[in-house]
């Protein structure tokens, strides 16, 4: 058996047996949308359609909702989740290539438009609305050059069209981008002859194509491939009116590159303004480290001056200032008011923290890339939902600590509370998305999705968590807590609730704000936000300028004799969110050219769910702090 089990130089088979599983695996597995295509000179080359996007309307439509040219049957792709919920509708379209075969002039439909047609491509050029395509899952991009940058910079998608002025006439025409020229970037193989394609770029062009006779498919058209003419920018442009023909044409060409198929993407991703985010990164790290020295200061003073020399203070007022904090200890650990409110709100802080946790990691490793299109949203809803478990264990853990007894009931508010209230906005926007006919509205189908994910899966987890936290042992407080409250003295101003809480918020936000700018930019701006390993860290200064700021302000607090900490604590680093949604305020009226009612309801209304969820997330990172921090100054302390 011996002999059998394991080769000359000692390699068990076991594991011979799992490297080939391994290497199997390696070979056979990539990440949805990332696997390379090798095409040979001739091979078909489909392009799909996404949707229309607008940074004027934030409503996305249906490429054929516009009547561009249609193909025999319309199909539509395989969809994730995160794809529905972003509005992606990815669809065949009649543009189709062949590798490495340069085309000219290629007709594609002849359009005669009537006066409906007319109004809605007026309607989508008058909104700045864009075409996106899609080739090997690289998105169509238009090049163009920057006055204040040497390198090209890319703009996703082209325009539907364009309004402008004939020479001499005041009045203003719409014009429509109807032939547009292609360039596909490839990489050649130079062993096998294969390549694979590696950038996928447009010049749109608006052309009134002239031609001799009645119109068929073999009519000549302004560009001619047997004359070897093309479009240029200077042919008279297609206008939009009723009655007009419109022909719909296009020209490929193919380029070779020295850019591999695992670079392709950092030509779109390329980042001109790095500098700034190191800018923020040094600016927030010198907040933590202003608020490590404080921390550092009370936490020698509490525990080493005041803890070891216990006996030994030099004089009264001395002992005044460093016993103010000491005189609370028989009510410190007092349940708060509202305290079941306090336990779903840390219960679903938990919950948000491990999802976003999660997801950063995966993001920074790459799993999370923009290659695989809605990939990220898929992945934070379904960490969401199984995170539940962290929930409500948190939660039941706190609520026992409080001497709860219905776990059931703590349980409950956990599973249903903050989604709920997030279903019932998010419900209100679709409706309103719905209305506009947009294909951004999530479909019926996708809302019983969600739902069963919620109740089919995240709500029993919670009870499964609770039930296995209400089982532990309570959380024993380190000090007696005294039946009758201690009355609290008056306060200083500055000590007032309502200031404490508002002065805990600034510096959070100030950590996050830089970076909030880019985040806000990739959503509501339509460009790729895939710096990850720079969010991890702005995330990592947040949890720990949060947590410090919330332990300073709290030893503040306990030293001046008022030991209601408990809400306190999480409304300190939660009012972090106020400020994040005063930005957003700011950053729409600065930086969005947003007209429609609709779309401004829309952006006020997501980001209001964002504000909500950031003040769930800091104000759980703030109370745990504060938390810790009592039970370690308590617990060191001798009290008669």
């Amino acid at each position: 058996m011996e002999a059998l089990g394991r080769r000359p130089h000692g390699i068990p088979m076991c594991v011979i047996l799992m490297l080939l599983l391994l290497v199997t695996v390696a070979h056979s597995f990539y990440l949805p949308g990332v696997a390379p295509k090798d095409f040979v000179k001739g091979d078909l080359l489909k392009v799909k359609v996404n949707k229309l996007t607008s940074v004027k309307t934030q409503l996305p439509y249906s490429y054929y909702s516009l009547p561009y040219c249609k193909p025999e049957k319309i199909v539509d792709s395989a969809e994730n989740l995160g794809e529905v919920l972003r509005g992606d509708r990815i669809e065949n379209s009649p543009y189709v290539f062949k590798m490495r075969e340069p085309q000219m002039c290629n007709v594609v439909c002849h359009v005669t438009l009537n006066a409906k047609d007319a109004k809605e491509f007026k309607e989508k050029i008058d909104d700045a609305y864009r075409v996106n395509m899609i080739l090997d899952n690289l998105p169509l991009v238009v090049p163009y050059k920057r006055p204040d940058l040497d390198s090209l910079v890319y703009q996703h998608g082209f325009d539907v069209g364009l309004k402008g002025q004939y020479a001499g006439r005041p009045e203003e025409k719409y014009f429509i981008n109807n032939h547009l020229t292609f360039t596909v970037k490839y990489h050649k193989d130079e062993e096998t002859d294969a390549a694979r394609i590696v950038g996928f770029e447009v010049k749109p062009f608006s052309v009134k194509h002239e031609y001799e006779g009645k119109w068929d498919e073999k009519t000549r058209l302004t560009c001619d491939p047997h004359a070897k003419r093309t479009v240029t920018s200077t042919e008279s442009p297609q206008e939009v009116e009723d009655k007009k023909e419109i022909i719909f044409t296009y020209d490929v060409e193919f380029q070779e590159s020295e850019v591999k198929w695992a670079s392709r993407w950092d030509t779109y991703l390329y980042m001109a303004d790095d500098q700034i985010h190191w800018f923020s990164i040094v600016n927030s790290l010198m907040i933590v480290l202003f608020l490590s020295g404080m921390v550092a200061m009370i936490m020698l003073r509490t525990l080493y001056r005041d803890i070891s020399k216990y006996n030994q203070l030099e004089t009264q007022e001395e002992a005044q200032e460093e016993t103010g904090w000491k005189l609370v200890h028989g009510d410190v650990f007092r349940p708060p008011t509202n305290s079941d409110l306090l336990c779903v709100y840390v219960g679903t802080g938990v919950q948000f923290f491990g999802m976003i946790l999660v997801t950063m990691i995966f993001a920074a490793l790459g799993f999370l890339s923009p290659s695989n299109r809605g990939g990220l949203m898929t992945a934070m809803l379904l960490l969401w939902v199984f995170m539940g478990l962290f929930a409500g264990y948190a939660s039941a853990r706190l609520y026992k600590m409080f001497k709860g007894t219905e776990w059931k009931k703590i349980t409950l508010q956990t599973a249903f509370m903050f989604p709920g209230i997030l279903f019932a906005i998010f419900f209100v926007l679709n409706a309103l998305i719905w209305g506009e006919e947009s294909s951004g509205a999530v479909p019926f189908g996708t809302m019983i999705v969600l739902v069963l994910l919620w109740f089919g899966i995240s709500v029993p987890l919670v009870f499964v968590g609770s039930y296995v936290g209400f089982k532990k042992p309570a959380i024993e407080a380190p000090v007696k807590t005294n039946k009758i409250p201690r009355q609290i003295p008056e306060q200083a101003w500055y000590m007032n609730p309502i200031f404490s809480i508002l002065i805990g918020g600034i510096l959070p936000f100030g950590a996050v704000f830089i970076e909030l700018f880019f985040i806000l930019t990739s959503i509501w701006l339509h460009q790729f936000y895939y710096i990850f390993g720079f969010l991890f860290l702005v995330f990592i200064i947040l949890i720990v300028t949060c947590a410090e700021i919330t332990v300073v302000l709290c030893y503040f607090q306990l030293c001046s004799e008022d030991y209601l900490w408990w809400w306190r604590a999480y409304l300190t680093s939660g009012s972090s969110a106020f400020y994040l949604f005063l930005y957003a305020a700011f950053y729409f009226f600065t930086k969005l050219n947003i007209t429609k009612p609709v779309s401004g309801i829309l952006y006020f209304g997501y980001m209001l769910i964002g504000s909500y969820a950031f003040f769930v997330l800091t104000g759980t990172i703030g109370f745990y702090a504060c938390f810790w921090f009592t039970r370690l100054i308590y617990s060191s302390v001798k009290i008669d």
